[in-house]
């Protein structure tokens, strides 16, 4: 089981560093050093970071090595220490030094996975240190893309048009309802889930009816075209206040021609996809395009529910579908398409409930501000998580298309801010069932 879980790892990483050069090795070192957006660093910056984090965990703490060339480096890609607006000031490694760096700390992390026992330490157990980095770059590629999305110029990212959906989703109902009851809420199984997806408890959730699919980019035209933007009705204040001060008009990277709605995607401008689910929009445009239709954004606790619960067992899947690991029957993960797939393109990712595609094509914003289950228990540092419960950030789930199968699975939890549009997300709609508490 050892060799297994050593070869598991072995190719995880293998894996994410295939991804994060084709990310850095797509434009040019001009390139790599220029920041895109205040909101985000220089793609250099997250590929030394990369190097780094894997460099203090598995090198220094899991292996016992000697910094690989010093610590004076640590500082410069602390994500705490250096907001991202000021990073391109930092003394960084140039992209030559960081690819030599990455490199020679990725030969020595081999070495030290070939010696180490997975054993003996809670943070060897199952490999979860190995898992954790394993995460954190894959994480770090996503970051990487939502960079290469805002940056301007010829396209340096090409991959084919996902396939025609299989199923007609007019076929299918709207919504899916969910009975009332209680549930097995995260995880105190899953190797390499991370401290906010533990541990697993029971959540009562009230009857609701979810969405089968996610918004679509017509139905969100809909809303545009019913002046959306234009009426206060909509938004709760602070969502009025931004899409305001913001001039909001749109999801990002759209434009109008005439009647026909236009997009801007990693440097090809295209028509906007009627049947793919719409990404690129921030909670409070969510929020607002859920009271325009009558409904509201699901709870995380319903959204968990609807995608894992199975009524029939009363226990809790992995995934939507069942406990199998996700392929390419299930969902689109691990930026094979650079887009989402249009809905109704995997009928086999349907959860118990019914509900389709909650895995994979966009994250999904949720009504619930990121906080800890109850009996959190930061680890191995606080930085992860606990740094940023209670602190307004709303919950996404389940996954885009851009994210790595690593870091994808039904616990999984992602968090931003409500204003964020740069990250991959979208929504589906959420509504109290009638006669429910």
């Amino acid at each position: 089981m050892t060799d297994q879980l050593k070869d598991k790892i072995a190719i995880g990483l293998d894996a994410a560093r295939k991804r994060t050069r084709a990310l850095t090795e797509s434009v040019d070192n001009d390139e790599l050093v220029q920041q895109h957006s205040p909101i985000m660093s220089p793609l250099v910056w997250d590929l030394a970071h990369i190097g780094n984090q894997e460099e203090l965990w598995l090198l220094r703490d899991v292996g016992g090595r000697e910094p690989v060339m010093g610590t004076h480096i640590d500082q410069l890609y602390d994500a705490f220490k250096h907001p991202r607006r000021d990073r391109p000031q930092l003394p960084l490694l140039s992209p030559t030094e960081s690819r030599v760096y990455v490199d020679e700390v990725r030969a020595k992390v081999l070495d030290v996975l070939e010696s180490t026992p997975l054993e003996g330490r809670k943070l060897l157990d199952q490999g979860f240190a190995f898992g954790m980095i394993t995460q954190h770059e894959a994480q770090h590629d996503e970051t990487m893309l939502a960079t290469h999305q805002l940056r301007t110029g010829p396209p340096a990212l090409t991959a084919p048009q996902p396939p025609s959906p299989t199923i007609n989703p007019a076929t299918l109902p709207t919504e899916q309802f969910v009975a009332a009851g209680s549930f097995t809420m995260g995880t105190s199984t899953e190797a390499w889930a991370l401290d906010n997806e533990r541990p697993a408890h029971q959540v009562h959730v009230d009857a609701f009816w979810i969405d089968t699919f996610p918004i679509t980019n017509e139905q969100y035209i809909s809303f545009i075209d019913d002046g959306g933007y234009d009426q206060q009705r909509w938004w709760s204040q602070d969502g009025w206040n931004h899409v305001n001060d913001a001039n909001l008009r749109a999801p990002l990277f759209w434009y109008k021609e005439g009647d026909a709605w236009f997009r801007r995607r990693f440097g090809y401008i295209e028509s906007v996809p009627p049947n793919e689910p719409v990404q690129h929009v921030c909670w409070f445009e969510a929020e607002a395009f859920a009271r325009w239709a009558g409904k509201r954004l699901p709870t995380e606790a319903e959204w968990e529910k609807a995608a894992r619960h199975d009524p029939g067992t009363g226990r809790s899947r992995r995934f939507p579908w069942g406990d199998a690991s996700v392929t390419t029957e299930h969902a689109n993960v691990g930026q094979e398409y650079l887009q989402p797939s249009p809905v109704g393109s995997y009928p086999e990712s349907a959860s118990a409930y019914g509900v389709q595609q909650q895995i994979g094509d966009v994250w999904e914003w949720t009504a619930s501000v990121f906080t800890g289950y109850p009996g959190f228990a930061a680890w191995p540092y606080a930085e992860y998580s606990e740094v940023f419960f209670d602190m307004g950030l709303r919950v996404l789930r389940g996954g885009a298309w851009s994210v790595d199968p690593v870091a994808c699975r039904g616990t999984f939890r992602n968090w931003d801010l409500p204003i964020r549009r740069q990250i991959f997300a979208g929504f589906r709609c959420a509504r109290d069932a009638e006669g429910s508490a």
